[in-house]
């Protein structure tokens, strides 16, 4: 967790941000350093500065149902567990029965695993599966991004009017801002930024917290 996620920012500023924030404990610690035992795929995880800003987000709306697409060793969706009541609930979507292990150990011990309703399988199925009501009050993508457009979709349509959406990633290592980026994922994620700025549906900020994180409100 020394390294700073965001390509913007240095090492010192990275660690004085995370300093001067509500820290990780030690079961944060923990799942990070086992996290990154796991070599570059660790990259996927959230940076600890996102996290603490996800907690305090879903308990600042008063979050009781929260969705998380992507979930990997758990991170974000421990984060976010704990931003809601002892009654809340945050269905987790992964496709990974590896990655998740980790994740359910690290619920049990942070006492949030009552709280968490984890669905191994593709998201979308898992999301076109669910009722329109009750109704979200926060969700938060961090998946495939060429299917971005689609969980959003899902998402949106299953939220509470006032409801939140985050969206991880949005900047991609600074390649978004790069006319020589021409690969299909830095496009894909081009395309899903454009789209939501553009909705009329939802009021939307991009924020330069760690790879980029845009915070979508439904209208």
């Amino acid at each position: 967790m020394s390294e700073p996620k965001s390509f913007h920012l240095s090492a010192a500023v990275h660690e004085y941000i995370v300093r001067h924030g509500t820290s990780p404990d030690a079961v944060l610690r923990d799942l990070a350093e086992e996290t990154a035992r796991l070599g570059p795929i660790s990259i996927m995880q959230i940076a600890p500065e996102q996290g603490a800003f996800m907690t305090l987000l879903a308990r600042a709306i008063g979050a009781r149902r929260i969705v998380e697409v992507g979930t990997f060793t758990g991170y974000s969706a421990l984060c976010l567990a704990r931003g809601l009541p002892e009654d809340g609930q945050l269905l987790a979507c992964d496709v990974s029965e590896e990655w998740t292990a980790i994740a359910r150990r690290h619920w049990e011990r942070a006492g949030v695993a009552k709280r968490i309703e984890l669905r191994l399988g593709p998201a979308l199925e898992t999301l076109r599966g669910l009722a329109l009501e009750p109704r979200f009050d926060l969700g938060f993508i961090d998946a495939d991004k060429p299917a971005y457009p689609d969980y959003y979709e899902e998402i949106l349509k299953r939220l509470r009017p006032g409801g939140l959406v985050l969206v991880d990633n949005v900047l991609w290592m600074g390649r978004v801002a790069d006319p020589s980026e021409q690969d299909p994922q830095t496009n894909a994620i081009r395309a899903f930024n454009a789209a939501v700025a553009a909705d009329p549906r939802v009021d939307c900020v991009m924020l330069p917290v760690s790879d980029g994180l845009t915070l979508l409100r439904k209208r």
